[in-house]
């Protein structure tokens, strides 16, 4: 039986944590950081949990 493979996509933008959770960045997070104010950019720096809809595909894909 072959191997699964891990979506090469997925995990650029995906994590699972210790207890389970599915963790993504938030969007706008990447540049034009001259456009947004830092409190805006200080909100979008921390990582978010998936909403639970999509946790069982994105574990699907990570090979979970």
């Amino acid at each position: 039986m072959p191997k699964n493979k891990t979506h090469s996509g997925a995990k650029k933008r995906f994590r699972v944590t210790g207890s389970g959770k599915v963790m993504r960045e938030r969007a706008n997070h990447v540049h034009k950081f001259h456009e947004k104010t830092p409190q805006h950019a200080r909100r979008l720096a921390n990582d978010v949990v998936v909403s639970k809809a999509d946790e069982k595909k994105i574990k699907k894909l990570l090979g979970r």
